[in-house]
């Protein structure tokens, strides 16, 4: 069987496929990236980008991928589920390719491990965190506590330490009690070792915006997205 061949739309220039593509998938899977240039994570830098989404996806095809991601949360929620609904079909539609986001991806994770209440943890500044809300609430979750680390720039969010982000996630769980799961949300955050000590300690699943991403255009593909020992989301999964 010829190995599967996948593509991602990333935010920075350079167009690096993330981290988790290979931690998940190893030699299974083959994945190809765009970058986009994005140049903050903020309204103002979604505007400078998005309208190019669609050309990087159309490139990609002519790469021979077989199914397409934009691999930014904000990116694709800052306008809320209608605009990202919308970006999903334009994408679809210009290459003739299964199509997803990574705000898709954070839902459908979410639903899949039956989590409704959820606490968020994310990079974002309080103008992102609030349309992260916006999206959350649109599409039928509950967002309890959510806070960010207040960060901006686009290279920055890599060099977050796990330490971090089980600290933000501790906290927010703890802040306001009830929450069915966690949210880590921001691409560039790397979190698997996060999402690993998280759900051991809190014994809740949390579903992150990185492994999610690939986990949901794995599923899209119609490929197996399973990848034990990486959490909760990848234990057991069926294809999309």
């Amino acid at each position: 069987m010829a190995q599967p061949h996948l593509g991602l739309i990333v935010p920075p220039a350079a167009g690096a496929v993330p981290v988790d593509g290979p931690l998940l998938y190893g030699e299974r899977i083959r994945f190809s990236a765009r970058g986009l240039g994005l140049g903050e994570i903020s309204t103002r830098g979604y505007l400078d980008v998005i309208d190019s989404v669609v050309a990087k996806a159309v490139a990609l095809k002519e790469e021979g991928v077989s199914a397409i991601s934009l691999m930014g949360t904000s990116l694709s929620f800052f306008r809320g589920a209608a605009f990202n609904r919308q970006l999903e079909i334009e994408m679809a539609r210009a290459t003739g390719l299964p199509c997803t986001t990574m705000s898709n991806a954070i839902v459908n994770g979410l639903r899949h491990l039956k989590v409704r209440r959820v606490a968020v943890a994310t990079a974002y500044i309080d103008e992102v965190n609030a349309q992260l809300r916006g999206y959350l609430q649109q599409s039928d979750f509950e967002p309890l506590a959510l806070e960010g680390l207040s960060i901006s720039d686009v290279q920055a969010v890599g060099k977050v330490p796990t330490r971090a982000l089980v600290d933000l996630c501790v906290k927010v769980f703890e802040a306001q009690p009830g929450a069915d799961g966690i949210l880590i949300s921001c691409g560039g955050l790397v979190t698997l070792d996060a999402v690993r000590e998280v759900e051991e300690r809190l014994q809740v699943p949390v579903v992150s915006s990185s492994p999610a991403g690939f986990w949901d255009l794995v599923r899209t593909a119609g490929l197996d997205a399973r990848s034990p020992g990486c959490g909760r989301l990848f234990a057991w999964t069926a294809p999309a």
